[in-house]
């Protein structure tokens, strides 16, 4: 008989994850964290920003699943238990990233923010000159799957994309950066998109050294700033210094060092921050669902999970 998978959840309502399973997989064991039952019964966990050490309470283990793309709330857990780990890489969460991407590049283009406040104050103002696509330079830091997929649909739009990460991807079409390049992919960049996981290297990356480093002649002046990568990437107090400054123009965010963002936080009123709450990605929970349940499937096969990572992520 199967061992029972345990949703191990925080900051989601885990009561929609459990009916979506047991409606998927009527057949299977699902419990949810902290009502475990016997820990010894348990051999998977499908967990997001799970409680440090609960894992190791379960001596049967046999894998653990992210519900989401990123992994660094699993490796937080500084009692993490060694078995094999996999995070959801679904078609629909590529896409919709993609969608968050496009939409606010081209926000920042087009100058939606600022026919905004013309609206508001019912003046009909035409911004001359307009920039076309071609005209800004794009550079995505973090070109996995999400990062990719962007640069490609970026790239359609006419837009001039380079993409930089540790280890160089080759993508056609995209002109690429590795490690040691860093300078040389920040100096041809307007717009900034931060679609990396966290890890030790890219904690904090995102702070004032690295923005002063940014393109200083792009089209729109000062260089833009987006992340939905994750919160710890980032320094808010170097982005409100850089934006008050103007080392930067503007910053759409969709992830904070702090979640829900507290409304004491100076970035919801700052007029040049567009604020998403953590919600570029939102996938399809029941296709979420059928790939935790697949992988689980597959690994009781004795296959490896189709979607593995290890504590040095890449990006």
């Amino acid at each position: 008989m199967s061992g029972a998978i345990l949703l191990c959840i925080t900051q989601w309502e885990v009561a929609p994850w459990v009916e979506r399973l047991r409606r998927l997989a009527p057949h299977r064991d699902i419990r949810a964290w902290p009502d475990v039952g016997d820990p010894s019964e348990i051999s998977y966990a499908a967990v997001w920003k799970q409680p440090a050490g609960v894992l190791a309470t379960l001596p049967n283990l046999r894998g653990i699943l992210s519900l989401g793309a990123g992994v660094d709330h699993v490796f937080a857990d500084p009692l993490l238990p060694d078995v094999p780990i996999a995070r959801v890489v679904d078609a629909d969460l590529t896409a919709r990233m993609s969608e968050w991407v496009v939409l606010h590049a081209l926000m920042h283009l087009r100058r939606q923010r600022l026919y905004d406040k013309f609206q508001r104050q019912r003046l009909w103002n035409d911004l001359r000159p307009a920039p076309s696509a071609r005209d800004l330079r794009i550079g995505i830091m973090g070109m996995g799957v999400l990062g990719r997929d962007a640069a490609r649909k970026l790239a359609t739009i006419g837009f001039t994309v380079a993409g930089w990460s540790r280890t160089r991807r080759d993508v056609e079409g995209i002109e690429t950066f590795g490690e040691g390049e860093l300078d040389a992919f920040l100096a041809r960049t307007d717009l900034l998109v931060a679609l990396m996981p966290l890890t030790p290297q890219t904690r904090g990356i995102l702070n004032r050294g690295l923005f002063e480093r940014l393109a200083r002649d792009g089209v729109l002046g000062a260089p833009i700033l987006m992340n939905a990568g994750r919160g710890g990437l980032q320094s808010e107090a170097d982005i409100l210094d850089a934006l008050d400054d103007g080392t930067l123009g503007a910053a759409t965010l969709d992830v904070f060092e702090t979640e829900p963002l507290p409304a004491s936080s100076p970035l919801w009123a700052h007029p040049l921050v567009t604020i998403t709450p953590h919600n570029s990605a939102i996938s399809d929970e029941d296709a979420v669902g059928r790939f935790v349940l697949r992988q689980i499937e597959r690994h009781e096969r004795g296959l490896p999970f189709e979607t593995p990572v290890d504590g040095q992520a890449r990006y």
